[in-house]
């Protein structure tokens, strides 16, 4: 699989938005998307020179090892102001890729070896960003479940033990707190889960 890199050295780039690029998230980054669902991916520290602009298409990838794990489209960033308005020699602060998921794969990322990146934002041809679209395959059937989270508190009242509960979630969230999750309409088949993935909380299994 190839990548396309030489508008980026002449310039020349179509005016629709249409471009397509490989965006490589920072370490860490893909727990903290796999962990908690976000509408949108935003980056900061990326050179200008290869900036995607609002409309182009993006493949995220995880690395080491190289993994597909969402497609989107670039959205229009905020306005970022200077940090002194009456400064005239005040940096404006930077503003940041902003991608708008279209479809997330990170619970089971396609494998891309042979994808050939250049840094973190790496241009690509269009064949070459249909062949990584094609490896997700169409979208799974979408379904009810239901998600719940128990915590014994001890309280001198109802109201107490919500707020504690609620201190508590955010505290520990979803590294440590396990939620439990069934098809709605089968609680028998509830499993729990930590860190995002499914998690044995039977401890006589564990011996």
């Amino acid at each position: 699989m190839t990548t396309d890199t030489a508008h980026r050295v002449d310039g020349a780039r179509p005016a629709d938005g249409t471009d397509a690029w490989a965006v490589l998230l920072p370490a860490g980054r893909y727990e903290a998307e796999r962990l908690v669902h976000h509408d949108t991916l935003e980056l900061t520290g990326l050179a200008d020179a290869a900036r995607p602009r609002p409309g182009d298409r993006v493949a995220v990838l995880a690395d080491a090892p190289p993994r597909l794990v969402a497609l989107g489209r670039v959205a229009l960033a905020s306005g970022q102001e200077r940090e002194d308005p009456d400064d005239p020699q005040s940096e404006r602060a930077e503003t940041p890729l902003v991608v708008a998921y279209t479809r997330r794969a990170f619970d089971e990322p396609v494998p891309v070896d042979t994808l050939a990146l250049d840094g973190p934002v790496t241009a690509l041809a269009p064949t070459a960003f249909r062949e990584l679209a094609d490896q997700l395959g169409p979208p799974p059937r979408r379904r009810s479940w239901l998600v719940s989270l128990d915590l014994p508190i001890e309280a001198a009242s109802p109201a107490e033990a919500v707020r504690l509960f609620w201190a508590y979630v955010q505290e520990l969230g979803p590294r440590e707190l396990p939620a439990f999750v069934s098809p709605s309409g089968d609680e028998l088949a509830m499993q729990a889960f930590v860190l995002g993935a499914e998690a044995n909380q039977d401890p006589e299994e564990d011996d």
